[in-house]
């Protein structure tokens, strides 16, 4: 009896060392800054397509998720990284894998590196977001230039995006330096601080209190607003000033040494054929793929795109922020 229990336990041990090991083998970390939206319908399809796989998606600000592969390089726990601004990839690209080894000729050759470490993910547009409704029930008049936002009038009812926090943010803030110059910019900002409701951390916010009715007037993303727009019903209209629309790109990759595990190699093909063709036809259309159409309803056609030179200059994004107050 004595030996059979032995047998037993011995058995019992060595299920679970391979149950272990069968989950470390089917096990992805995809570390990701997409909204909540585009984050469910990507997590959806991964679970349809790997139904015997645990990947998880691990939802972190632009700001944190750049900082926590810095910090952590190739020893970070994920293994594949989505809608990471460029600018903070392109410091990155010694822990990216090399990705040659994939069909790269789908995405706009000037968005792809020499190095072919990071692949585009999507290219973003900021909008002046607003509620007409509420203006009008309030009697206040729908801005028609950023001088408009400085208005008393607006006090307590805009929203925008940290610059430190947000990419969203920061194109805002690198969009109206390249416009009027440094000095002018931060100026502006100064001022229009005493209008802000709330600095958000993340791009999403401003459309959020927006939707909530906290505010009137959100500098934030266009595809967040026409999801919104398009999923929700709510009543939002994007106004695009003389400046143009700030835009930003991120970027996607593998980090250095887990391209060699199966696992993800097999999840990355997913999402290099499929997520990041869905996510580009459903909700971000702007251009990023060759023959990239846009069919969403409500979505802007022909946006004019601001100046935005220096937006992914690492050292000059360092001593801006440093800079920003807020």
């Amino acid at each position: 009896m004595k030996k059979f229990f032995c047998a037993a336990a011995v058995l019992l041990l060595m299920g679970i060392v391979l149950s272990c090991s069968k989950t470390d083998d089917n096990t992805v970390i995809i570390y990701t800054s997409t909204e909540d939206f585009r984050t469910e319908h990507m997590q959806d399809l991964l679970r349809e397509k790997f139904p015997d796989y645990d990947i998880t998606l691990q939802v972190l600000s632009t700001g944190n998720h750049a900082a926590k592969l810095k910090a952590e390089g190739t020893q970070t726990e994920a293994d594949i990284i989505l809608n990471l601004e460029t600018g903070y990839l392109e410091g990155l690209q010694d822990i990216l894998a090399d990705l040659s080894s994939y069909n790269l000729s789908e995405f706009l050759p000037e968005l792809v590196p020499p190095s072919r470490c990071f692949l585009p993910w999507d290219k973003s547009s900021g909008a002046i977001v607003i509620s007409r409704a509420k203006l009008e029930s309030l009697g206040i008049p729908v801005p028609a230039s950023y001088q408009d936002l400085l208005n008393p009038v607006y006090k307590g009812l805009i929203s925008m995006p940290n610059p430190k926090t947000s990419g969203t943010g920061y194109m805002f803030l690198v969009s109206l330096i390249n416009a009027w110059g440094e000095d002018a910019a931060y100026a502006y900002f100064d001022s229009l601080a005493e209008n802000i409701l709330q600095f958000t951390t993340s791009g999403s916010g401003p459309v959020n209190a927006l939707i909530q009715g906290e505010v009137a007037i959100g500098l934030g993303m266009t595809l967040t607003a026409v999801n919104a727009i398009n999923t929700r019903g709510v009543s939002l209209e994007l106004l695009f000033f003389a400046e143009g629309a700030p835009s930003i790109t991120t970027s996607f990759g593998i980090i250095k040494g887990k391209d060699a595990r199966p696992v993800v190699k097999e999840v990355f093909e997913f999402v290099i054929t499929k997520l990041v063709k869905d996510d580009k036809e459903l909700y971000c259309p702007e251009p990023v793929m060759v023959n990239q159409s846009n069919n969403i309803p409500n979505y802007p056609r022909n946006i004019p795109y601001a100046e935005m030179t220096g937006v992914y200059d690492l050292a000059l994004k360092e001593r801006l922020l440093e800079k920003w107050k807020y």
